[in-house]
């Protein structure tokens, strides 16, 4: 590939690594404790994720046991998972933290699914951003000593990249509706 244009396949390339992170934190109905991730703890004054204080398993299919390496940490865990979006009450026995994962409703499934499109379509407009930075980077190129062609040639290029990372958004959206509205 063409170095003048790997940079924008990296960026498309990390767009891409963001949008699965996203999914991943998005429950589809199963206990997963990735949707814990974006969950941060006062440790001692200082914001530390949540993986980084305790020990986080999935004994069953619905449920994710939190276990504080520091008894002193549950209260302050209980109320980060309760002020977070994730919308579950933690449940604990002065040892151990509990979190029970409802049944997903139709409804809840179907908002999942809207939320999963739109983080999809946020990620295509981001992969076309960095098509249209491309696109102007080529044009100053067009300035200097780059023949017409061989411009024309490295925009088809981006746009190839563009079009083939468009269809993996796509299709990781469509794999995590079907993941969400599965029963």
């Amino acid at each position: 590939m063409d170095e003048r244009i790997q940079k924008y396949d990296a960026k498309m390339t990390k767009t891409i690594a963001n949008l699965e992170a996203e999914f991943a934190t998005i429950r589809a109905g199963r206990a997963n404790p990735r949707i814990l991730d974006k969950i941060v703890v006062d440790y001692y004054g200082s914001p530390t994720p949540l993986q980084q204080v305790a020990n986080i398993n999935v004994p069953e299919a619905r449920m994710i046991q939190i276990q504080p390496w520091e008894s002193s940490m549950i209260k302050t865990i209980e109320k980060a998972i309760l002020t977070s979006d994730l919308g579950l009450n933690p449940s604990n026995d002065g040892k151990i933290i509990r979190l029970v994962l409802p049944e997903l409703t139709e409804e809840r499934r179907k908002e999942l699914v809207k939320d999963v499109k739109k983080k999809g379509e946020a990620a295509k407009v981001a992969v076309r951003n960095i098509r249209r930075d491309a696109n102007d980077a080529l044009k100053k190129l067009g300035k200097t000593d780059v023949s017409e062609d061989e411009i024309k040639e490295l925009e088809d290029k981006v746009q190839k990249m563009t079009d083939k990372y468009v269809k993996e958004v796509d299709k990781m959206i469509d794999v995590k509706s079907k993941e969400i509205l599965t029963v």
